[in-house]
């Protein structure tokens, strides 16, 4: 029986401009980074605190699972924003969304009431989009 989810992934255009965006500007944690031959390497983070899962911070590239299309076509959907749609959680968003503006995370939409919650968009430096949403929403 499978017991839970260890590692969820990220296509990102470029590991080390992703590595400094997640680690600089959202504040997570390297958890693993372990090269695996030329260009390619096993880069996971997580949020401070959480143990629970990890996130590959993946580029897609010629290798075992992908071609030279198949990876050209997952790094034209990241390109374009349209892929890596996940939801993270804070205790207040409001105070978490300033702090990330600061930064300079660019937010799609600012925190905003709604049925299922408070919750605010915003891009990482690939052009993946990601929920932020308050605790207990």
């Amino acid at each position: 029986m499978i017991a839970k989810l260890t590692h969820t992934f990220i296509y990102v255009l470029d590991q080390d401009e992703a590595l400094q965006f997640y680690t600089e500007k959202l504040g997570f944690n390297v958890i693993a980074n372990i090269p695996l031959g030329p260009n390619k390497r096993w880069l996971t983070v997580a949020p401070p605190g959480d143990s629970g899962i990890e996130i590959v911070l993946m580029k897609a590239s010629v290798g075992p699972f992908f071609t030279d299309e198949s990876a050209d076509s997952i790094n034209s959907v990241v390109s374009k924003g349209q892929l890596g749609w996940c939801v993270f959680s804070c205790p207040n968003i409001y105070a978490t969304y300033e702090e990330l503006i600061k930064k300079g995370v660019e937010f799609i939409h600012p925190p905003t009431e709604t049925p299922s919650g408070i919750s605010a968009n915003f891009r990482d430096n690939s052009g993946n989009w990601f929920s932020l949403q308050q605790d207990g929403e």
